[in-house]
């Protein structure tokens, strides 16, 4: 009776070098996108930037677009976990914290995808795919910024007010981050500088949200 064979061929990957493999094709499609815009971006260039093949882009996202999902979700993700730890008594403002230092300990959000961000989302005004999947990005993270309020306040998940209020804070977000994106295009700015900038959009878009119609 022979022994059975052991597995054979390439380890499978973590799931922290599967993240890293889809953060590094998001930033490959958007530098692509940016520098010769989407139709004219294939399968092959995006892998070939990153050092894979195009199927393993295509194992990744079902379409050239959708690569740019985790550049994307990496914000609202961050924004979500600061209303999770939301605490009573303090504001939304030091609660999110616009303003502060990103480091490594917020994941894949650095100094360098914030920019990809900003370039990527003045993209979205012309590009249809892609403002799909912004858009997509925002309407599958208010159920997530619902359940946080809801937390925070006490109420049952499916409670209409948190909903409501997520509604406003996820709309308030998208149109401080557009604005910021689109009135910053060709303006030279350090990181630094644009940090303050979208934490004053920001801001200024959670203040009007928050204090309603009158």
């Amino acid at each position: 009776m022979t022994a059975g064979r052991g597995r054979t061929g390439r380890p499978p990957l973590s799931e922290q070098r599967k993240a890293e493999i889809r953060l590094e094709i998001a930033h490959a499609a958007v530098d692509l996108f940016v520098t010769q815009g989407v139709a004219a971006t294939t399968g092959e260039q995006i892998g070939r930037a990153v050092g894979v093949s195009a199927r393993t882009v295509w194992r990744y996202f079902p379409s050239k677009e959708s690569c740019v999902r985790p550049l994307l979700a990496a914000g609202v993700e961050l924004i979500a976990a600061a209303l999770r730890a939301w605490h009573p008594g303090q504001s939304l403002a030091e609660a999110l914290d616009f303003e502060r230092e990103v480091t490594e300990d917020d994941g894949p959000l650095t100094g360098l995808e914030q920019a990809s961000v900003g370039a990527l989302v003045r993209l979205t005004r012309t590009e249809p795919g892609l403002r799909a999947i912004w858009l997509q990005t925002y309407d599958e993270a208010e159920p997530a910024f619902a359940r946080a309020l809801a937390e925070r306040a006490g109420l049952p998940p499916d409670d209409l007010r948190p909903a409501i209020q997520a509604a406003m804070f996820n709309a308030a977000l998208r149109a401080a981050v557009e604005h910021h994106a689109w009135h910053t295009a060709g303006t030279p700015a350090g990181p630094e500088a644009a940090r303050t900038a979208l934490a004053a959009n920001l801001r200024t878009a959670l203040t009007v949200a928050m204090t309603g119609l009158t």
